[in-house]
Order: structure tokens, then sequence, then C-alpha cells
């Protein structure tokens, strides 16, 4: 099982970015997919989950009408989109796969906003 993310990423603020996460060594629309970030110096924040099997999504509160969440079932990829960037969203972003608690991580990927 693997979860490969796509690599670092430098927006400027108020721009968009997509975060991919592509599955592999499992049957994708078997498992949800969470979306977890990492700012420095701070611990772990969820921010929601999709289940590739549907396209059903919840998002923490927080972020909500600010991310969506999508997955490609023809590749087997998850993607996190997160608008109107600003300052505080520079962290690392995980995809993880739900397994009775998250099981498989990403690598993570490091997204900076900045001007």
């Amino acid at each position: 099982v693997q979860l490969v993310q796509s690599g670092a990423d430098l927006r400027n603020p108020g721009a968009s970015v997509t975060v991919s996460c592509k599955a592999s060594g499992y049957i994708f629309t078997s498992y949800y997919i969470d979306w977890v970030r990492q700012a420095p110096g701070q611990g772990l924040e969820w921010m929601g989950r999709i289940d590739p099997e549907d396209g059903g999504t919840k998002y923490a509160q927080k972020f909500q009408g600010r991310v969506t969440f999508t997955a490609d079932t023809s590749t087997s990829t998850a993607y996190v989109e997160l608008s109107s960037l600003r300052s505080e969203d520079t962290a690392v972003y995980y995809c993880a796969r739900r397994n009775s608690g998250m099981d498989q991580w990403g690598q993570g990927t490091q997204v900076t906003v900045s001007s």
C-alpha cells in the first residue's frame, strides 16, 4: 500500500493550490481518504475526508467553503484544493487512508504561502 503525493508548492496569498495523492496497492474505492495538515510548530489538523467510491465528502467546519476534495477513480488519485490562500495555510499537507484510523499516510506536501 502506498500513497504518493505531489511535490512542494509555493503560492501567493489569495491564490489556490491543489495537492494530489496517488494510491496504489489496494482497491482505491474501498477506503476513505482523509486530509490532514500540520503548520510549523503546530499539531496535526484534520481537514476532512472523501469517499472515493461515490465522491461523498465531509469537511471540517474551519475549511468549509474554501476546500474541495475530489477523487479520480480511473487513476486512483485524490485531490485537495484550497483556495483564497493566506499565510496561515503554510503547512505540510498529508493524505491518509482511513481504515479504523489512518493506517497509511502519504509522504506530505509542503505548501508555502508567501508574497
